[in-house]
C-alpha cells in the first residue's frame, strides 16, 4: 500500500523538530495497529537519525476485554516491565489513534479510575521528567476519528496534516509574545457567556506548546494556584474520556474546589472523575488554544484544545513544568468556546470574542 507522503514528512518533523533525536538515543514509538504505516515511517526516520527505535504496538479491542474480565489483582498490577523499558529511553513518541472510539463506553468507571491510579507514575514520568526523557503525542489519520469528526477520511487527513505540517519555528515566534505576557501575569478573569471565573497564576510557569509537547501544538498552558479558583463555568463542547461523552458540563468552584457539578449526559461519569482522589476536583491546568489551522471541533482533544478562540481547564494533576501544585491520578481537559467572552489578565482585556488584543 503506497504511503501518503505527508505522513513521511510528518514523521521527519517529529524526529527532527519535536523530539530532536540524536545518534545513540533510545526512542520508543507507541501506537495502535491502525497506525502501522506511520509507525514504520517513524521507525525509518529514527534509524536515519542514528537512534535506536523500540516499537510498542497495541492490538485492537483488548482494552474492553481487560476491563470486563481482569481481576482486582490484575487491575491493581503495576506494569513494572514496561516502566523499566521507558526509563531506559531518552525519547518517547505516542501516536493517538483508535480502532473504535466507543470501545470503553460501557466499561466500569470505578475500574477505569482504579487503573488510572496504578499507571499514573508512568504518565507522570513521561510528561514531567525532562531532560531524562522528551516526549511528543502526535496524530495519524484513522477512520474512527474521521467518523467522530463527521468528516470523510480524505477530509480528516487534510485536516490533520494541515494542523501538523506548519512552519513551527515561525509560529512559535509569533505565539511566544502571548506566552510571555501570561508568564509575567498574576491574575486571570474569564467573563462572558457561560463563564465568570477568577484565579491566580502568580508564580506559575506559562508554557508554550509549539509542537514539542504535542503535534499539532499551538497552545499556551499554565497551572492556576490550587486554592485560587472561584466562580463558575459551563462548557459548550462535550468532554470525552474512555469512550464516554459528557455534555453540558457545569462546574462551580470555591477556593479551588468543585463544590457543584452538573452534566446533561453521563453525569455519573463526571462525578466519578471528580471523586477519583482528593485532588481530582481541583484545576491542574488552564490552557488557551492558538493553532491558526484548527478552526472546528472534532471530538479529538489533541486538536480541540488548540482551537483558536477557546480555553480549556484540566481537572486533576498539574504539570511539573508549570510549577505543579496539584497531584492527582487524572488530568482531564475540557474545552470551552470563548467567542462570546473575554480573557482579562491583571485587569486588562487581552482577548475578546476569541480575538487577541495584544
Amino acid at each position: 500500500m503506497p504511503i501518503d507522503m505527508r505522513a513521511r514528512k510528518l514523521a521527519q518533523v517529529i524526529i527532527d523538530y519535536s523530539v530532536f533525536v540524536k545518534p545513540g538515543e533510545e526512542v520508543i514509538i507507541s501506537g495502535g495497529s491502525e497506525a502501522e504505516p506511520f509507525i514504520a515511517e517513524l521507525y525509518k526516520a529514527v534509524i536515519l537519525a542514528g537512534g535506536h527505535p523500540t516499537i510498542k504496538m497495541s492490538p485492537q479491542n483488548l482494552s474492553d476485554f481487560f476491563y470486563k474480565y481482569a481481576t482486582k489483582e490484575q487491575i491493581e498490577h503495576f506494569p513494572k516491565l514496561w516502566f523499566d523499558t521507558i526509563k531506559q529511553a531518552q525519547k518517547y513518541i505516542g501516536i493517538s489513534t483508535d480502532y473504535n472510539t466507543k470501545e470503553l463506553s460501557s466499561a466500569d468507571s470505578k475500574k477505569l479510575t482504579a487503573r488510572g491510579k496504578i499507571t499514573k507514575p508512568i504518565s507522570e514520568y513521561v510528561c514531567n521528567e525532562k531532560p531524562k526523557i522528551f516526549r511528543v503525542t502526535t496524530a495519524y489519520p484513522c477512520v474512527s476519528h474521521a467518523i467522530e469528526a463527521e468528516m470523510s477520511l480524505t477530509e480528516w487527513e487534510n485536516f490533520v496534516y494541515s494542523a501538523c505540517l506548519q512552519d513551527w519555528p515561525k509560529l512559535s515566534k509569533r505565539l511566544r509574545k502571548i506566552n510571555n505576557l501570561f508568564a509575567k501575569g498574576k491574575f486571570v478573569h474569564l467573563i462572558g457567556e457561560n463563564v465568570d471565573l477568577k484565579f491566580s497564576i502568580a508564580g506559575k510557569n506559562s508554557i508554550l506548546d509549539d509542537g514539542k509537547e504535542n503535534m499539532p501544538g499551538g497552545e499556551i498552558f499554565m497551572a492556576p494556584g490550587r486554592e485560587s479558583v472561584n466562580g463558575w463555568i459551563k462548557f459548550e463542547y462535550p468532554a470525552i474520556r474512555d469512550g464516554k461523552e459528557v455534555t453540558g458540563i457545569f462546574l462551580k468552584f470555591k477556593d479551588g474546589k468543585v463544590i457543584e457539578s452538573k452534566a446533561d449526559k453521563n453525569q455519573e461519569f463526571l462525578v466519578a472523575m471528580l471523586n477519583t482522589d482528593e485532588n481530582s476536583s481541583y484545576i491542574g491546568e488552564f490552557g488557551i488554544g492558538c493553532n491558526p489551522k484548527i478552526n472546528r471541533f472534532s471530538k479529538n482533544l489533541l486538536f480541540d484544545e488548540k482551537i483558536g478562540g477557546t480555553i480549556h481547564l484540566a481537572l486533576g494533576s498539574a504539570y511539573k513544568d508549570n510549577g505543579g501544585g496539584n497531584d492527582s491520578a487524572i488530568h482531564w481537559d475540557i474545552v470551552k468556546d470563548m467567542k462570546k467572552a473575554k480573557i482579562i489578565l491583571d485587569n486588562k482585556v487581552v482577548q475578546e470574542n476569541g480575538v487577541w488584543k495584544i
